[in-house]
């Protein structure tokens, strides 16, 4: 099928028409882009409205999986982490710190600490997140209101731009961003908790697939050659299949604030957060409009638009 000009038109007079009609075509995109930029605004503000700070936040509750190793739950609010109670029972673990006016109890007390002074628990990626939302407004506003709307390579440049940015932050929820552990920044400060957490007890909190994720590792130093000896038999007989081992690093020296040590126990547990659940899935579909719009805009600028499909 095939379409034609009647009546036919010299060759000059058709390529000014062709022009003509792609400009106008590229003035309605343009336009209607537009109309996808306030639509995309209104997701945007969803977004930040869900990772602001409420007056309840978010309470998820926080369980090994078929054991009594850890049980307890923590309350986030905004990019804050404000109320912690959880309760350990590992065998490593160091005795449960004693009070005159009760008795030990049978497991180890994790209590966010309430002092004013008591360092604040963030959440490293949902700072980082807010920010790129942040950025995201910033730039709808910059190609609805001061900047030239009827530019094409000005709007497909900030379009590019709010397609990296959603990208990033989607990205950020999805996937584990887990610095090494042995980087003592990496772990949450022992003076978050009431009392401050043992040398030998390493916490760590980041998000995967928008849940909250907990690792909790005990350490014990290597002193003496037997403890190598010890961990080189171990290893030898996980080779053989004789025994294997009760985590990924129990095999393994490493080293921490300047000695070697090893992990006795490692436990990871994971509570989803329907807040942050609900802005992946709302990034998502931002990311997905916004590549429908970048590649309508390519196609009509006179490129192929392969890059999005």
């Amino acid at each position: 099928m095939s379409s034609a000009v009647w009546p036919p038109l010299p060759p000059d007079q058709l390529a000014r028409e062709e022009e003509a009609s792609s400009a106008r075509e590229l003035a309605w995109l343009l336009s209607t882009l537009q109309e996808n930029l306030r639509a995309l605004k209104s997701g945007l503000e969803e977004c930040a409205a869900l990772l602001a700070p409420t007056e309840n936040g978010s309470t998820l509750v926080l369980s090994s999986h078929r054991s009594e190793a850890l049980k307890g739950f923590v309350t986030r609010v905004g990019t804050r982490i404000v109320k912690a109670d959880i309760k350990l029972r590992l065998p490593s673990l160091p005795p449960p710190p004693q009070t005159s006016s009760s008795p030990t109890p049978p497991y180890y007390p994790l209590l966010l600490s309430p002092s004013p002074n008591a360092q604040d628990l963030f959440l490293a990626p949902l700072i980082t997140i807010r920010t790129l939302i942040n950025s995201c407004l910033d730039l709808v506003d910059i190609a609805t209101y001061t900047g030239d709307r009827t530019n094409a390579g000005f709007i497909s440049s900030q379009l590019k731009l709010l397609s990296d940015n959603v990208k990033e932050a989607r990205w950020l929820l999805k996937a584990e961003q887990q610095p090494p552990w042995t980087n003592p920044t990496t772990n949450v400060p022992p003076q978050a908790f009431t009392p401050p957490l043992s040398p030998s007890l390493l916490l760590t909190l980041t998000l995967t697939d928008a849940a909250l994720t907990l690792t909790l590792r005990t350490l014990s130093p290597v002193t003496s050659p037997s403890d190598l000896t010890s961990l080189r038999t171990r290893f030898l007989s996980t080779l053989s299949g004789a025994k294997t081992p009760t985590h990924d690093e129990a095999n393994k020296i490493f080293v921490y604030e300047g000695r070697q040590v090893r992990v006795r126990d490692k436990l990871r547990v994971e509570s989803q957060d329907p807040g942050l659940m609900s802005v992946m899935a709302k990034l998502g579909a931002l990311e997905r409009g916004l590549e429908m719009c970048r590649r309508a805009l390519e196609v009509v600028m006179g490129g192929p638009g392969e890059e999005f499909v």
